[in-house]
């Protein structure tokens, strides 16, 4: 490899860790999450504004929220992501506790931890938080700019005509080849030399490559089938840092990897020359603020969630993290690569994304129709052994 792709791909694994990317500034989301890192919970910043007194009905105007990385940034690294300074500023609520997660895993772990007031979450922890009603409706006619979200952003939050979650941001996963190495699908899933996520959801990866109709609606014969594909091969690489795909085409290790569009334009810049592998489809995920149903007073959570569906709020958390914002307003300025990268707006290219449910969907699993993902997580905990 010459000094050159060298020393671009040595800044392609500063920009990860920094959080400073393709659009600037970005950071890099996982499945249904963001950088998985070493980060310590976020202390709030004292406002250079008091913040007002709570009125009666705001109780005593705080909030606790559950998060991730980038998701409500303090400014800490970037003044220009002091999105959650300002809103204190604004709406004279004050945040009294923001903790970050790093992963999916993680944040499900940790969410009863605390009383928090609101969350994020991907498919499969919404599904379980609306199942044992920890989470309450929201009323859309409360959220300002609730309309300006994507429709089948917004239906995917809905259960029984209640909206439970409003969706802020979005990513999908591709498969990359080295442009010089060649190979399709099959050799992506056959190749040592390939990186895949190391989540219970890349089992719906391999479920489409064994040619599943729903990826997330497997029958016990499917699931065994997507597995034998992935325990086929046991040398491939599982990723969770992205730093790992850097290292890996860097050091000439990798041929192949399933990432964002975002890791792709990424290393592409760092000189990789990446391709995107033909598939029928892609798989997604969308991640929603959720409100809690143990909530005394939901007044400052309803400001937070108006403030979350702003379209400067979705601008700047979709630069910041490298993924697309649920609101198409927002598709200006620093978001405008990110919502090109995914394909925001383009109908066409949106309806070749699977976005992921929580497994097994909308079949079921008491009947044995289908596995649920109790049974995902536990074949994947048995295939990293």
């Amino acid at each position: 490899m010459n000094g050159r792709r060298t020393y671009a791909l040595a800044l392609a694994a500063t920009a990860l860790v920094a959080g400073v990317g393709v659009a600037a500034p970005a950071a890099v989301p996982g499945p249904q999450g963001v950088r998985p890192q070493p980060t310590p919970t976020a202390k709030p910043s004292a406002s250079s504004t008091p913040t007002p007194t709570p009125s009666a009905t705001q109780l005593d105007g705080t909030l606790q929220i559950l998060t991730y990385r980038g998701y409500a940034e303090y400014g800490g690294v970037s003044s220009r992501v002091n999105w959650v300074g300002s809103f204190e500023k604004e709406t004279g609520c004050r945040i009294a506790r923001l903790d970050i997660a790093q992963t999916a895993e993680e944040l499900a772990a940790r969410v009863d931890d605390r009383p928090y007031d609101v969350v994020t979450a991907g498919p499969v922890l919404a599904a379980d938080l609306i199942e044992r009603k920890w989470a309450q409706p929201i009323d859309p006619a409360k959220v300002s700019g609730y309309t300006d979200l994507d429709k089948r952003f917004r239906d995917m939050t809905t259960v029984s005509g209640k909206s439970y979650g409003v969706p802020y941001l979005w990513a999908y996963d591709e498969f990359v080849r080295d442009r010089n190495t060649g190979g399709d699908l099959e050799q992506v899933f056959s190749s040592t030399r390939a990186a895949l996520r190391d989540s219970p959801l890349t089992i719906a990866a391999a479920a489409l490559a064994e040619g599943a109709k729903e990826p997330y609606e497997l029958s016990e014969a499917d699931l065994d089938k997507a597995m034998a594909l992935l325990d086929r091969n046991k040398d491939r690489t599982y990723w969770r840092n992205p730093v790992d795909l850097v290292k890996g085409f860097a050091t000439g290790a990798l041929d192949y990897a399933q990432l964002t569009p975002y890791y792709r334009l990424l290393l592409q810049k760092a000189g990789v020359p990446l391709e995107t592998v033909k598939t029928r489809a892609t798989l997604g995920w969308l991640d929603s603020w959720m409100l809690s149903a143990n909530v005394p007073d939901a007044t400052c959570a309803y400001r937070w969630l108006n403030w979350v569906t702003a379209t400067d709020a979705q601008r700047d958390a979709a630069a910041w993290t490298g993924m697309a914002p649920a609101n198409g307003k927002a598709c200006k300025g620093r978001a405008r690569a990110m919502c090109r990268a995914y394909g925001m707006g383009d109908d066409k290219r949106l309806g070749k994304v699977d976005f992921a449910v929580r497994p097994p969907g909308g079949c079921r699993a008491d009947d044995g129709e289908c596995t649920d993902y109790a049974t995902w997580a536990k074949r994947w905990q048995e295939l990293m052994k």
